[in-house]
Order: structure tokens, then C-alpha cells, then sequence
């Protein structure tokens, strides 16, 4: 009778969910725990991906997918959205197609799944007409449990003809990125209009999108767009908590880069730029610098960006630099930290970029090098926009991230609706707070003359202008306001325009000084009027740059990845330094990239666990029955002699 009550209220709980969208979380439901379906897919989870454990919404998504709900899933880069619609695909009978937007993606995932001895393949414009017919012919005999399509193929009535060909039914229409519908998005793709109709031909089939990002207003245009029926909406948390945040003022960005990038030597990162010429020029003068890199965007031609994307994603270079044209879909999980060469437009941009670092679950870092310059030039590109209030709004979150003195973690989630408190594990998150709160220095006398300025100024310009003034630009705009003669020009030059713009950001954040939201004017607000007029003390916490010394990262700084053993560990060292050699040659042999064969996590639990049979080899993570029939010898082999 409990049971059945359960149920009842269960099942309430459930249809309010999707009449409202408000996500309800299941947890140790007696149905997912007795559903035959769902152990089925907890087996798979174990013996075909060699997972213990379902990460956070995994299990959720699974279960609604397998039920027949279409469903909205919004997870974070490196979440384990994949698994959500493959397990679903092994556990029925039938075909799961997965609209996805990059080839890279398409090629990554099913070098994955086909190691893994799982049927999948995909029909993009990179197959041969051999490798086409193939694929065709296993579409037609019901021999695929996953196929992924680009969406630009949808409208083509050849494909659908295809489909329709197969003996086995479309149970599943699973669509990647799915923010790229919606116009709000940030990565809006006109071919991703078509999945609507592409739809109506296989009403039977259940519907998942997924996303890393999504605010309200996207997610109501995902369903809109893709018509989907009574979803049920599931949000994750936007915590990437073994990603380090951290922001530094912009004083030289190259050698605050090449540094940054010798700290985490051996590693994969990525550098993302505004500008194509950027892009040209930082590769260059890394390169110079004897770092290996190498560069995308969209003025280089498709055969060189698939040239050097391969190079990236196979080890062949540690550093990509990039515009934002790079990253969605790369599927490589030990990208270790991206740095942010300038600000992002959005805080949606900036998420979804970092969280390219770190999908293996290990400790990852972002970087933003942030300039008020980056601000004026993102400012500058937005007078060609056509909505130029959303515009100036992005911009304005993401000044408010990189100028906060709390948690950034805490602004971050916060910005997509979900509160945070940092508990005791959580004092290395970012960089305020593994810096602490800092002394208060006394900034008495550069506050008072920044604020004199703004009034000798008639409270008519920004922060740059302002700045312009105290450190005696002879610009022309200065010349012609004759603000060259006033009292307080040329007053500033003891700190650089970097510390005056810093100290402005405190100014502003204590309340002496208020910014407009629409034009950037300065106001000295009553606080700040009352300390001018009384001669009143002002102490703040700012983090000037007069010696010009690059802070050093205090949360992770892994020279090498096997650094996670201790150096006693003598034997753990020495399996996983075998264990890469050997992988890497095993992926140059099977023509895929080595995290294909195995990721660094897999790799650091054999070394961990030093596995000398079969049934000890498989419950290391991420080493399934297929994998370890298939390297199984080799893997025992390197452990076995490295402990003798």
C-alpha cells in the first residue's frame, strides 16, 4: 500500500514537472531500482564503458528516454551527455540517430563506440563513396544501433528514403547542441530548423536534445522549435568543480601566456583569441618561443583546419590557439586548461568554452586575461549589431565576472540560476578564494584623485577616459575637451593604466563611484562625495602590478600528469609512463587518437591498482569487456614486468 502511494504522488510530482518545467529530481525511486530496463542499462554502463556509476541526470535521462519521454536535458561540457542516448540505443532493439553538428565530433564518438564493440557509424561529407555504400548497406540490413547525421543532411530526401529502408524502427532522434535552434543561442545554426520536420516523418521515435547551456529563454525555443510533447525538462548543476577559475589583469599578455603555458608543460590546452589576425600572430610568436601550437579559424581552409585539429586532438601539438569557431564538439577529455586571450562576448561563450577543459573529471584550469581594452573593442563590434541592448547586457555580466572580488564560481552559477555556497573543499576554486580576502592597503590618495578627476571631468566620461587624464595622454579627444588643463591631468603616473583601472573596479564595488549601464559614464556617487569633502581615509583590498610579477597558479600547477602519484610510488610511475608509451603507439597503429584507446583517468587506476588478472583489470574505470578482450594482454603484460 506505502508502494502504491509512493507512486501515486510519484507520478503527480512527475506531470507537474512537465506542465511547468520545473525540474523534479528522482532519487532511489523503487521504479528505476526494479526497472528490468534500467538494471539492463546499469550492466551496460559496467560491461560495455566500464563505468561503476551513473554520473549526476544520467540515470534520469536514461530512464525517460527508455519510457518514452521526450526530454530536455541541460548538462555541462563533460557531463557524460553521450551515455544519456548510447545506453538507451544498446539496451532496445532499435536505431538511435544523433543530429550533430561537427564531423570531428561524429569521427571521435564512433572510434570510441567501435572500440568499445559497439555498431555505430556516421554519414557526413567526410566518407569516400566506398566507406558511404558501406554505412548504407548497414542502415538497410538493421545492422547499426547509432548513427550520426550533420543537420545540413536532413532535408534530403535520399536520406529519409534510407531510413525508411531499414527493417529496424527509429526509436530515438537525439539532437546535439541543441542551443544552435534557438535564436537566443549562442551559436544559433539555420540547418538545425529542418529537425522539426525531420521529425514528422518518424513520429514513433522519442525526442532528447541536449545542451551545456541554456538559459530560460533558449530552452523555451529548444521545445518550441523542435515541437516536443509534454517534455520533461532536467537540469544539472553547472558546477565543473575540478575546473580553477581565475582572472588576471592584462599587462603583457605573450608573456604572461608563455609563462602561464610552462607552468602546465607536456599538457593540451587551448587559447582562444577575438581575431583571426590574433589567432595568426600568437601561434607565430608561440611557436618562436618553442612551443608547440597550432591554429583555427575560419579564414584558414577546411583541409588545413582538419590538419591541424588532428594534430591537436592526437597529441601531435600541446596547444591550440583558436577563435571561437574551434571547440564545439571536440570530444578530446585531457585538455588540462584554456586561457582566454581576450574577453568572451558572454558568459554563455565563456562557459562553454572552459568547460572544453577537464572532461575526464581531473583537476583542469581556466585563465581569463581581462583589459578594459577588450571591453571597448567587444563594444565596438556590437555598434554592427542589430540588438545592442542584449549585446551591452552579455557584456556587462561578464565585466561583473571578471572584475568580482567574491567566489567566481559563485557569480558563474549564479548567472545561470543556480545558488552556490563554497563549502570547506571548495577554498581552491578560484582565485579569490585560494588568495583569501588579502590586506586592505590605503589607497587614500589615488582614490581621491580618481574621483576628483570624475568631477573636474563634468561626470560625462568612462573609466578609460578618466584614466587618459591622470596618466597625461595627449590624445586629441583630451586636447580638445582642454582637459589638459585642469588640476588633476597628468596627476596618475605612479600607477600603471592596468592598477587605475583595478582601483577603479573597487571604487565602483564599494560604492564611491556608480557606472551607467548604457553609456559607461562615471558618477561620483554620496559616498564618494562625503570623502572627498571630509578628507576621509580609504583602505581596499586591490591588487596593483607595480612590480609587474605574473602571479603563479596555487591551485594546480602539474608539471607532468603522472605527477599525481608521489614520487615513493615508484611502481605506479613507472606502469603509467609504460602504459602511455604503449598507448600511444596502439593508437598510431589504429589510425585514432590515444584517448580513443584509453583516457588519462583509465591509465591512472590501472597504475593505482596494478592489475595482474583479468577480473582485476576490469574493474579499473573505463575498461568494459570489449576493451579488455582487446588490450587486456598488453595492459597485464606492462604491469606485471613493471613490478618485477
Amino acid at each position: 500500500m506505502e508502494e502504491f502511494q509512493y507512486n501515486c504522488l510519484l507520478e503527480t510530482f512527475r506531470k507537474l514537472s512537465r506542465q511547468t518545467g520545473i525540474f523534479f529530481m528522482e532519487t532511489n525511486t523503487s521504479s528505476s531500482q526494479k526497472s528490468p530496463l534500467m538494471e539492463k542499462a546499469a550492466e551496460i554502463l559496467k560491461k560495455v564503458f566500464g563505468y561503476d556509476d551513473f554520473r549526476p541526470l544520467q540515470k534520469d535521462v536514461i530512464q525517460n528516454i527508455l519510457e518514452g519521454r521526450d526530454t530536455l536535458a541541460i548538462m555541462p561540457t563533460g557531463g557524460g551527455k553521450s551515455l544519456c542516448y548510447q545506453i538507451p540505443a544498446l539496451v532496445t532493439k532499435g536505431l538511435t540517430i544523433v543530429i550533430s553538428p561537427l564531423i570531428a565530433l561524429m569521427q571521435d564518438q564512433v572510434s570510441q563506440l567501435r572500440e568499445a564493440g559497439v555498431k555505430a557509424a556516421f554519414l557526413n561529407s567526410s566518407l569516400d563513396q566506398f566507406e558511404y555504400v558501406q554505412t548504407c548497406t548497414a542502415i538497410r540490413q538493421g545492422n547499426l544501433s547509432l548513427l550520426y547525421i550533420a543537420p545540413e543532411r536532413l532535408s534530403s530526401e535520399k536520406l529519409k528514403e534510407l531510413l525508411h529502408s531499414s527493417p529496424v524502427e527509429i526509436n530515438c532522434i537525439t539532437i546535439d547542441e541543441a542551443h544552435c535552434i534557438s535564436e537566443w543561442g549562442h551559436d544559433f545554426r539555420p540547418d538545425y530548423l529542418e529537425i522539426a520536420s525531420f521529425r514528422k516523418e518518424f513520429p514513433k521515435a522519442v525526442c532528447l536534445a541536449l545542451t551545456a547551456t541554456a538559459t530560460s529563454s533558449v530552452r523555451e525555443d529548444i521545445i518550441r522549435q523542435l515541437k516536443l510533447e509534454n517534455p520533461e525538462i532536467l537540469l544539472s548543476s553547472f558546477n565543473r568543480e575540478n575546473i580553477y577559475l581565475e582572472v588576471r589583469r592584462k599587462i603583457n599578455a605573450l608573456e604572461q601566456t608563455v609563462t602561464y603555458i610552462q607552468q602546465h608543460e607536456g599538457q593540451s590546452g587551448i587559447i582562444y583569441c577575438f581575431s583571426r589576425k590574433q589567432v595568426d600572430e600568437l601561434c607565430e610568436k608561440l611557436n618562436a618561443s618553442g612551443i608547440k601550437a597550432s591554429k583555427y579559424h575560419g579564414g584558414l581552409s577546411d583541409q588545413e583546419r582538419s590538419r591541424n585539429q588532428e594534430d591537436f586532438i592526437r597529441d601531435r601539438v600541446n596547444v591550440m590557439t583558436a577563435t571561437l569557431a574551434f571547440g564545439m564538439g571536440i570530444n578530446k577529455p585531457d585538455v588540462r586548461y584554456v586561457i582566454h586571450y581576450d574577453m568572451p562576448r558572454s558568459i554563455e561563450q565563456y562557459y562553454q568554452e572552459i568547460g572544453r577543459a577537464g572532461r575526464d573529471g581531473l583537476p583542469s584550469s581556466a585563465l581569463l586575461l581581462y583589459s578594459q581594452g577588450d571591453v571597448r573593442k567587444l563594444r565596438w563590434f556590437l555598434e554592427e549589431n542589430d540588438n545592442k541592448e542584449k549585446g551591452e547586457k552579455l557584456i556587462q555580466a561578464m565585466i561583473r565576472y571578471a572584475e568580482s572580488r567574491s567566489c567566481r564560481r559563485k557569480v558563474l552559477m549564479e548567472y545561470f540560476g543556480e545558488s552556490w555556497i563554497p563549502g570547506d573543499n571548495d577554498k581552491c576554486c578560484c582565485d579569490i578564494c585560494s588568495n583569501g580576502p588579502g590586506e586592505e592597503k590605503d589607497v587614500t590618495e589615488a582614490s581621491w584623485k580618481f574621483l576628483s578627476c570624475i568631477l573636474r571631468t563634468n561626470e560625462r566620461f568612462g573609466s578609460m577616459y578618466i584614466i587618459d587624464v591622470l596618466t597625461g595622454s595627449r590624445s586629441n579627444r583630451i586636447m580638445e575637451n582642454g582637459h589638459n588643463r585642469i588640476s588633476t591631468y597628468g596627476i596618475g603616473r605612479e600607477l600603471s593604466r592596468n592598477d587605475w583601472s583595478e582601483l577603479c573596479s573597487c571604487l565602483i564595488e564599494r560604492g564611491y563611484i556608480f557606472r551607467s549601464q548604457e553609456y559607461q559614464v562615471l558618477y561620483v556617487t554620496e559616498r564618494g562625495r562625503e570623502a572627498l569633502k571630509n578628507r576621509e581615509s580609504i583602505y581596499m583590498n586591490v591588487h596593483f602590478n607595480e612590480k609587474k610579477k605574473i602571479p603563479e597558479n596555487k591551485f594546480i600547477l602539474i608539471k607532468k600528469p603522472s605527477s599525481k602519484f608521489t614520487s615513493d610510488d615508484e611502481e605506479s610511475i613507472r606502469i603509467e609512463k609504460e602504459l602511455r608509451n604503449w598507448r600511444k603507439k596502439a593508437a598510431e597503429e589504429l589510425n585514432v587518437p590515444p584517448y580513443v584507446i584509453f583516457g588519462d583517468r583509465t591509465l591512472f587506476s590501472i597504475a593505482e591498482k596494478k592489475p595482474v588478472k583479468e577480473a582485476e583489470l576490469l574493474e579499473c574505470y573505463g575498461i568494459g569487456r570489449n576493451k579488455s578482450e582487446k588490450f587486456g594482454w598488453n595492459i597485464l603484460r606492462i604491469v606485471k614486468e613493471a613490478l618485477n
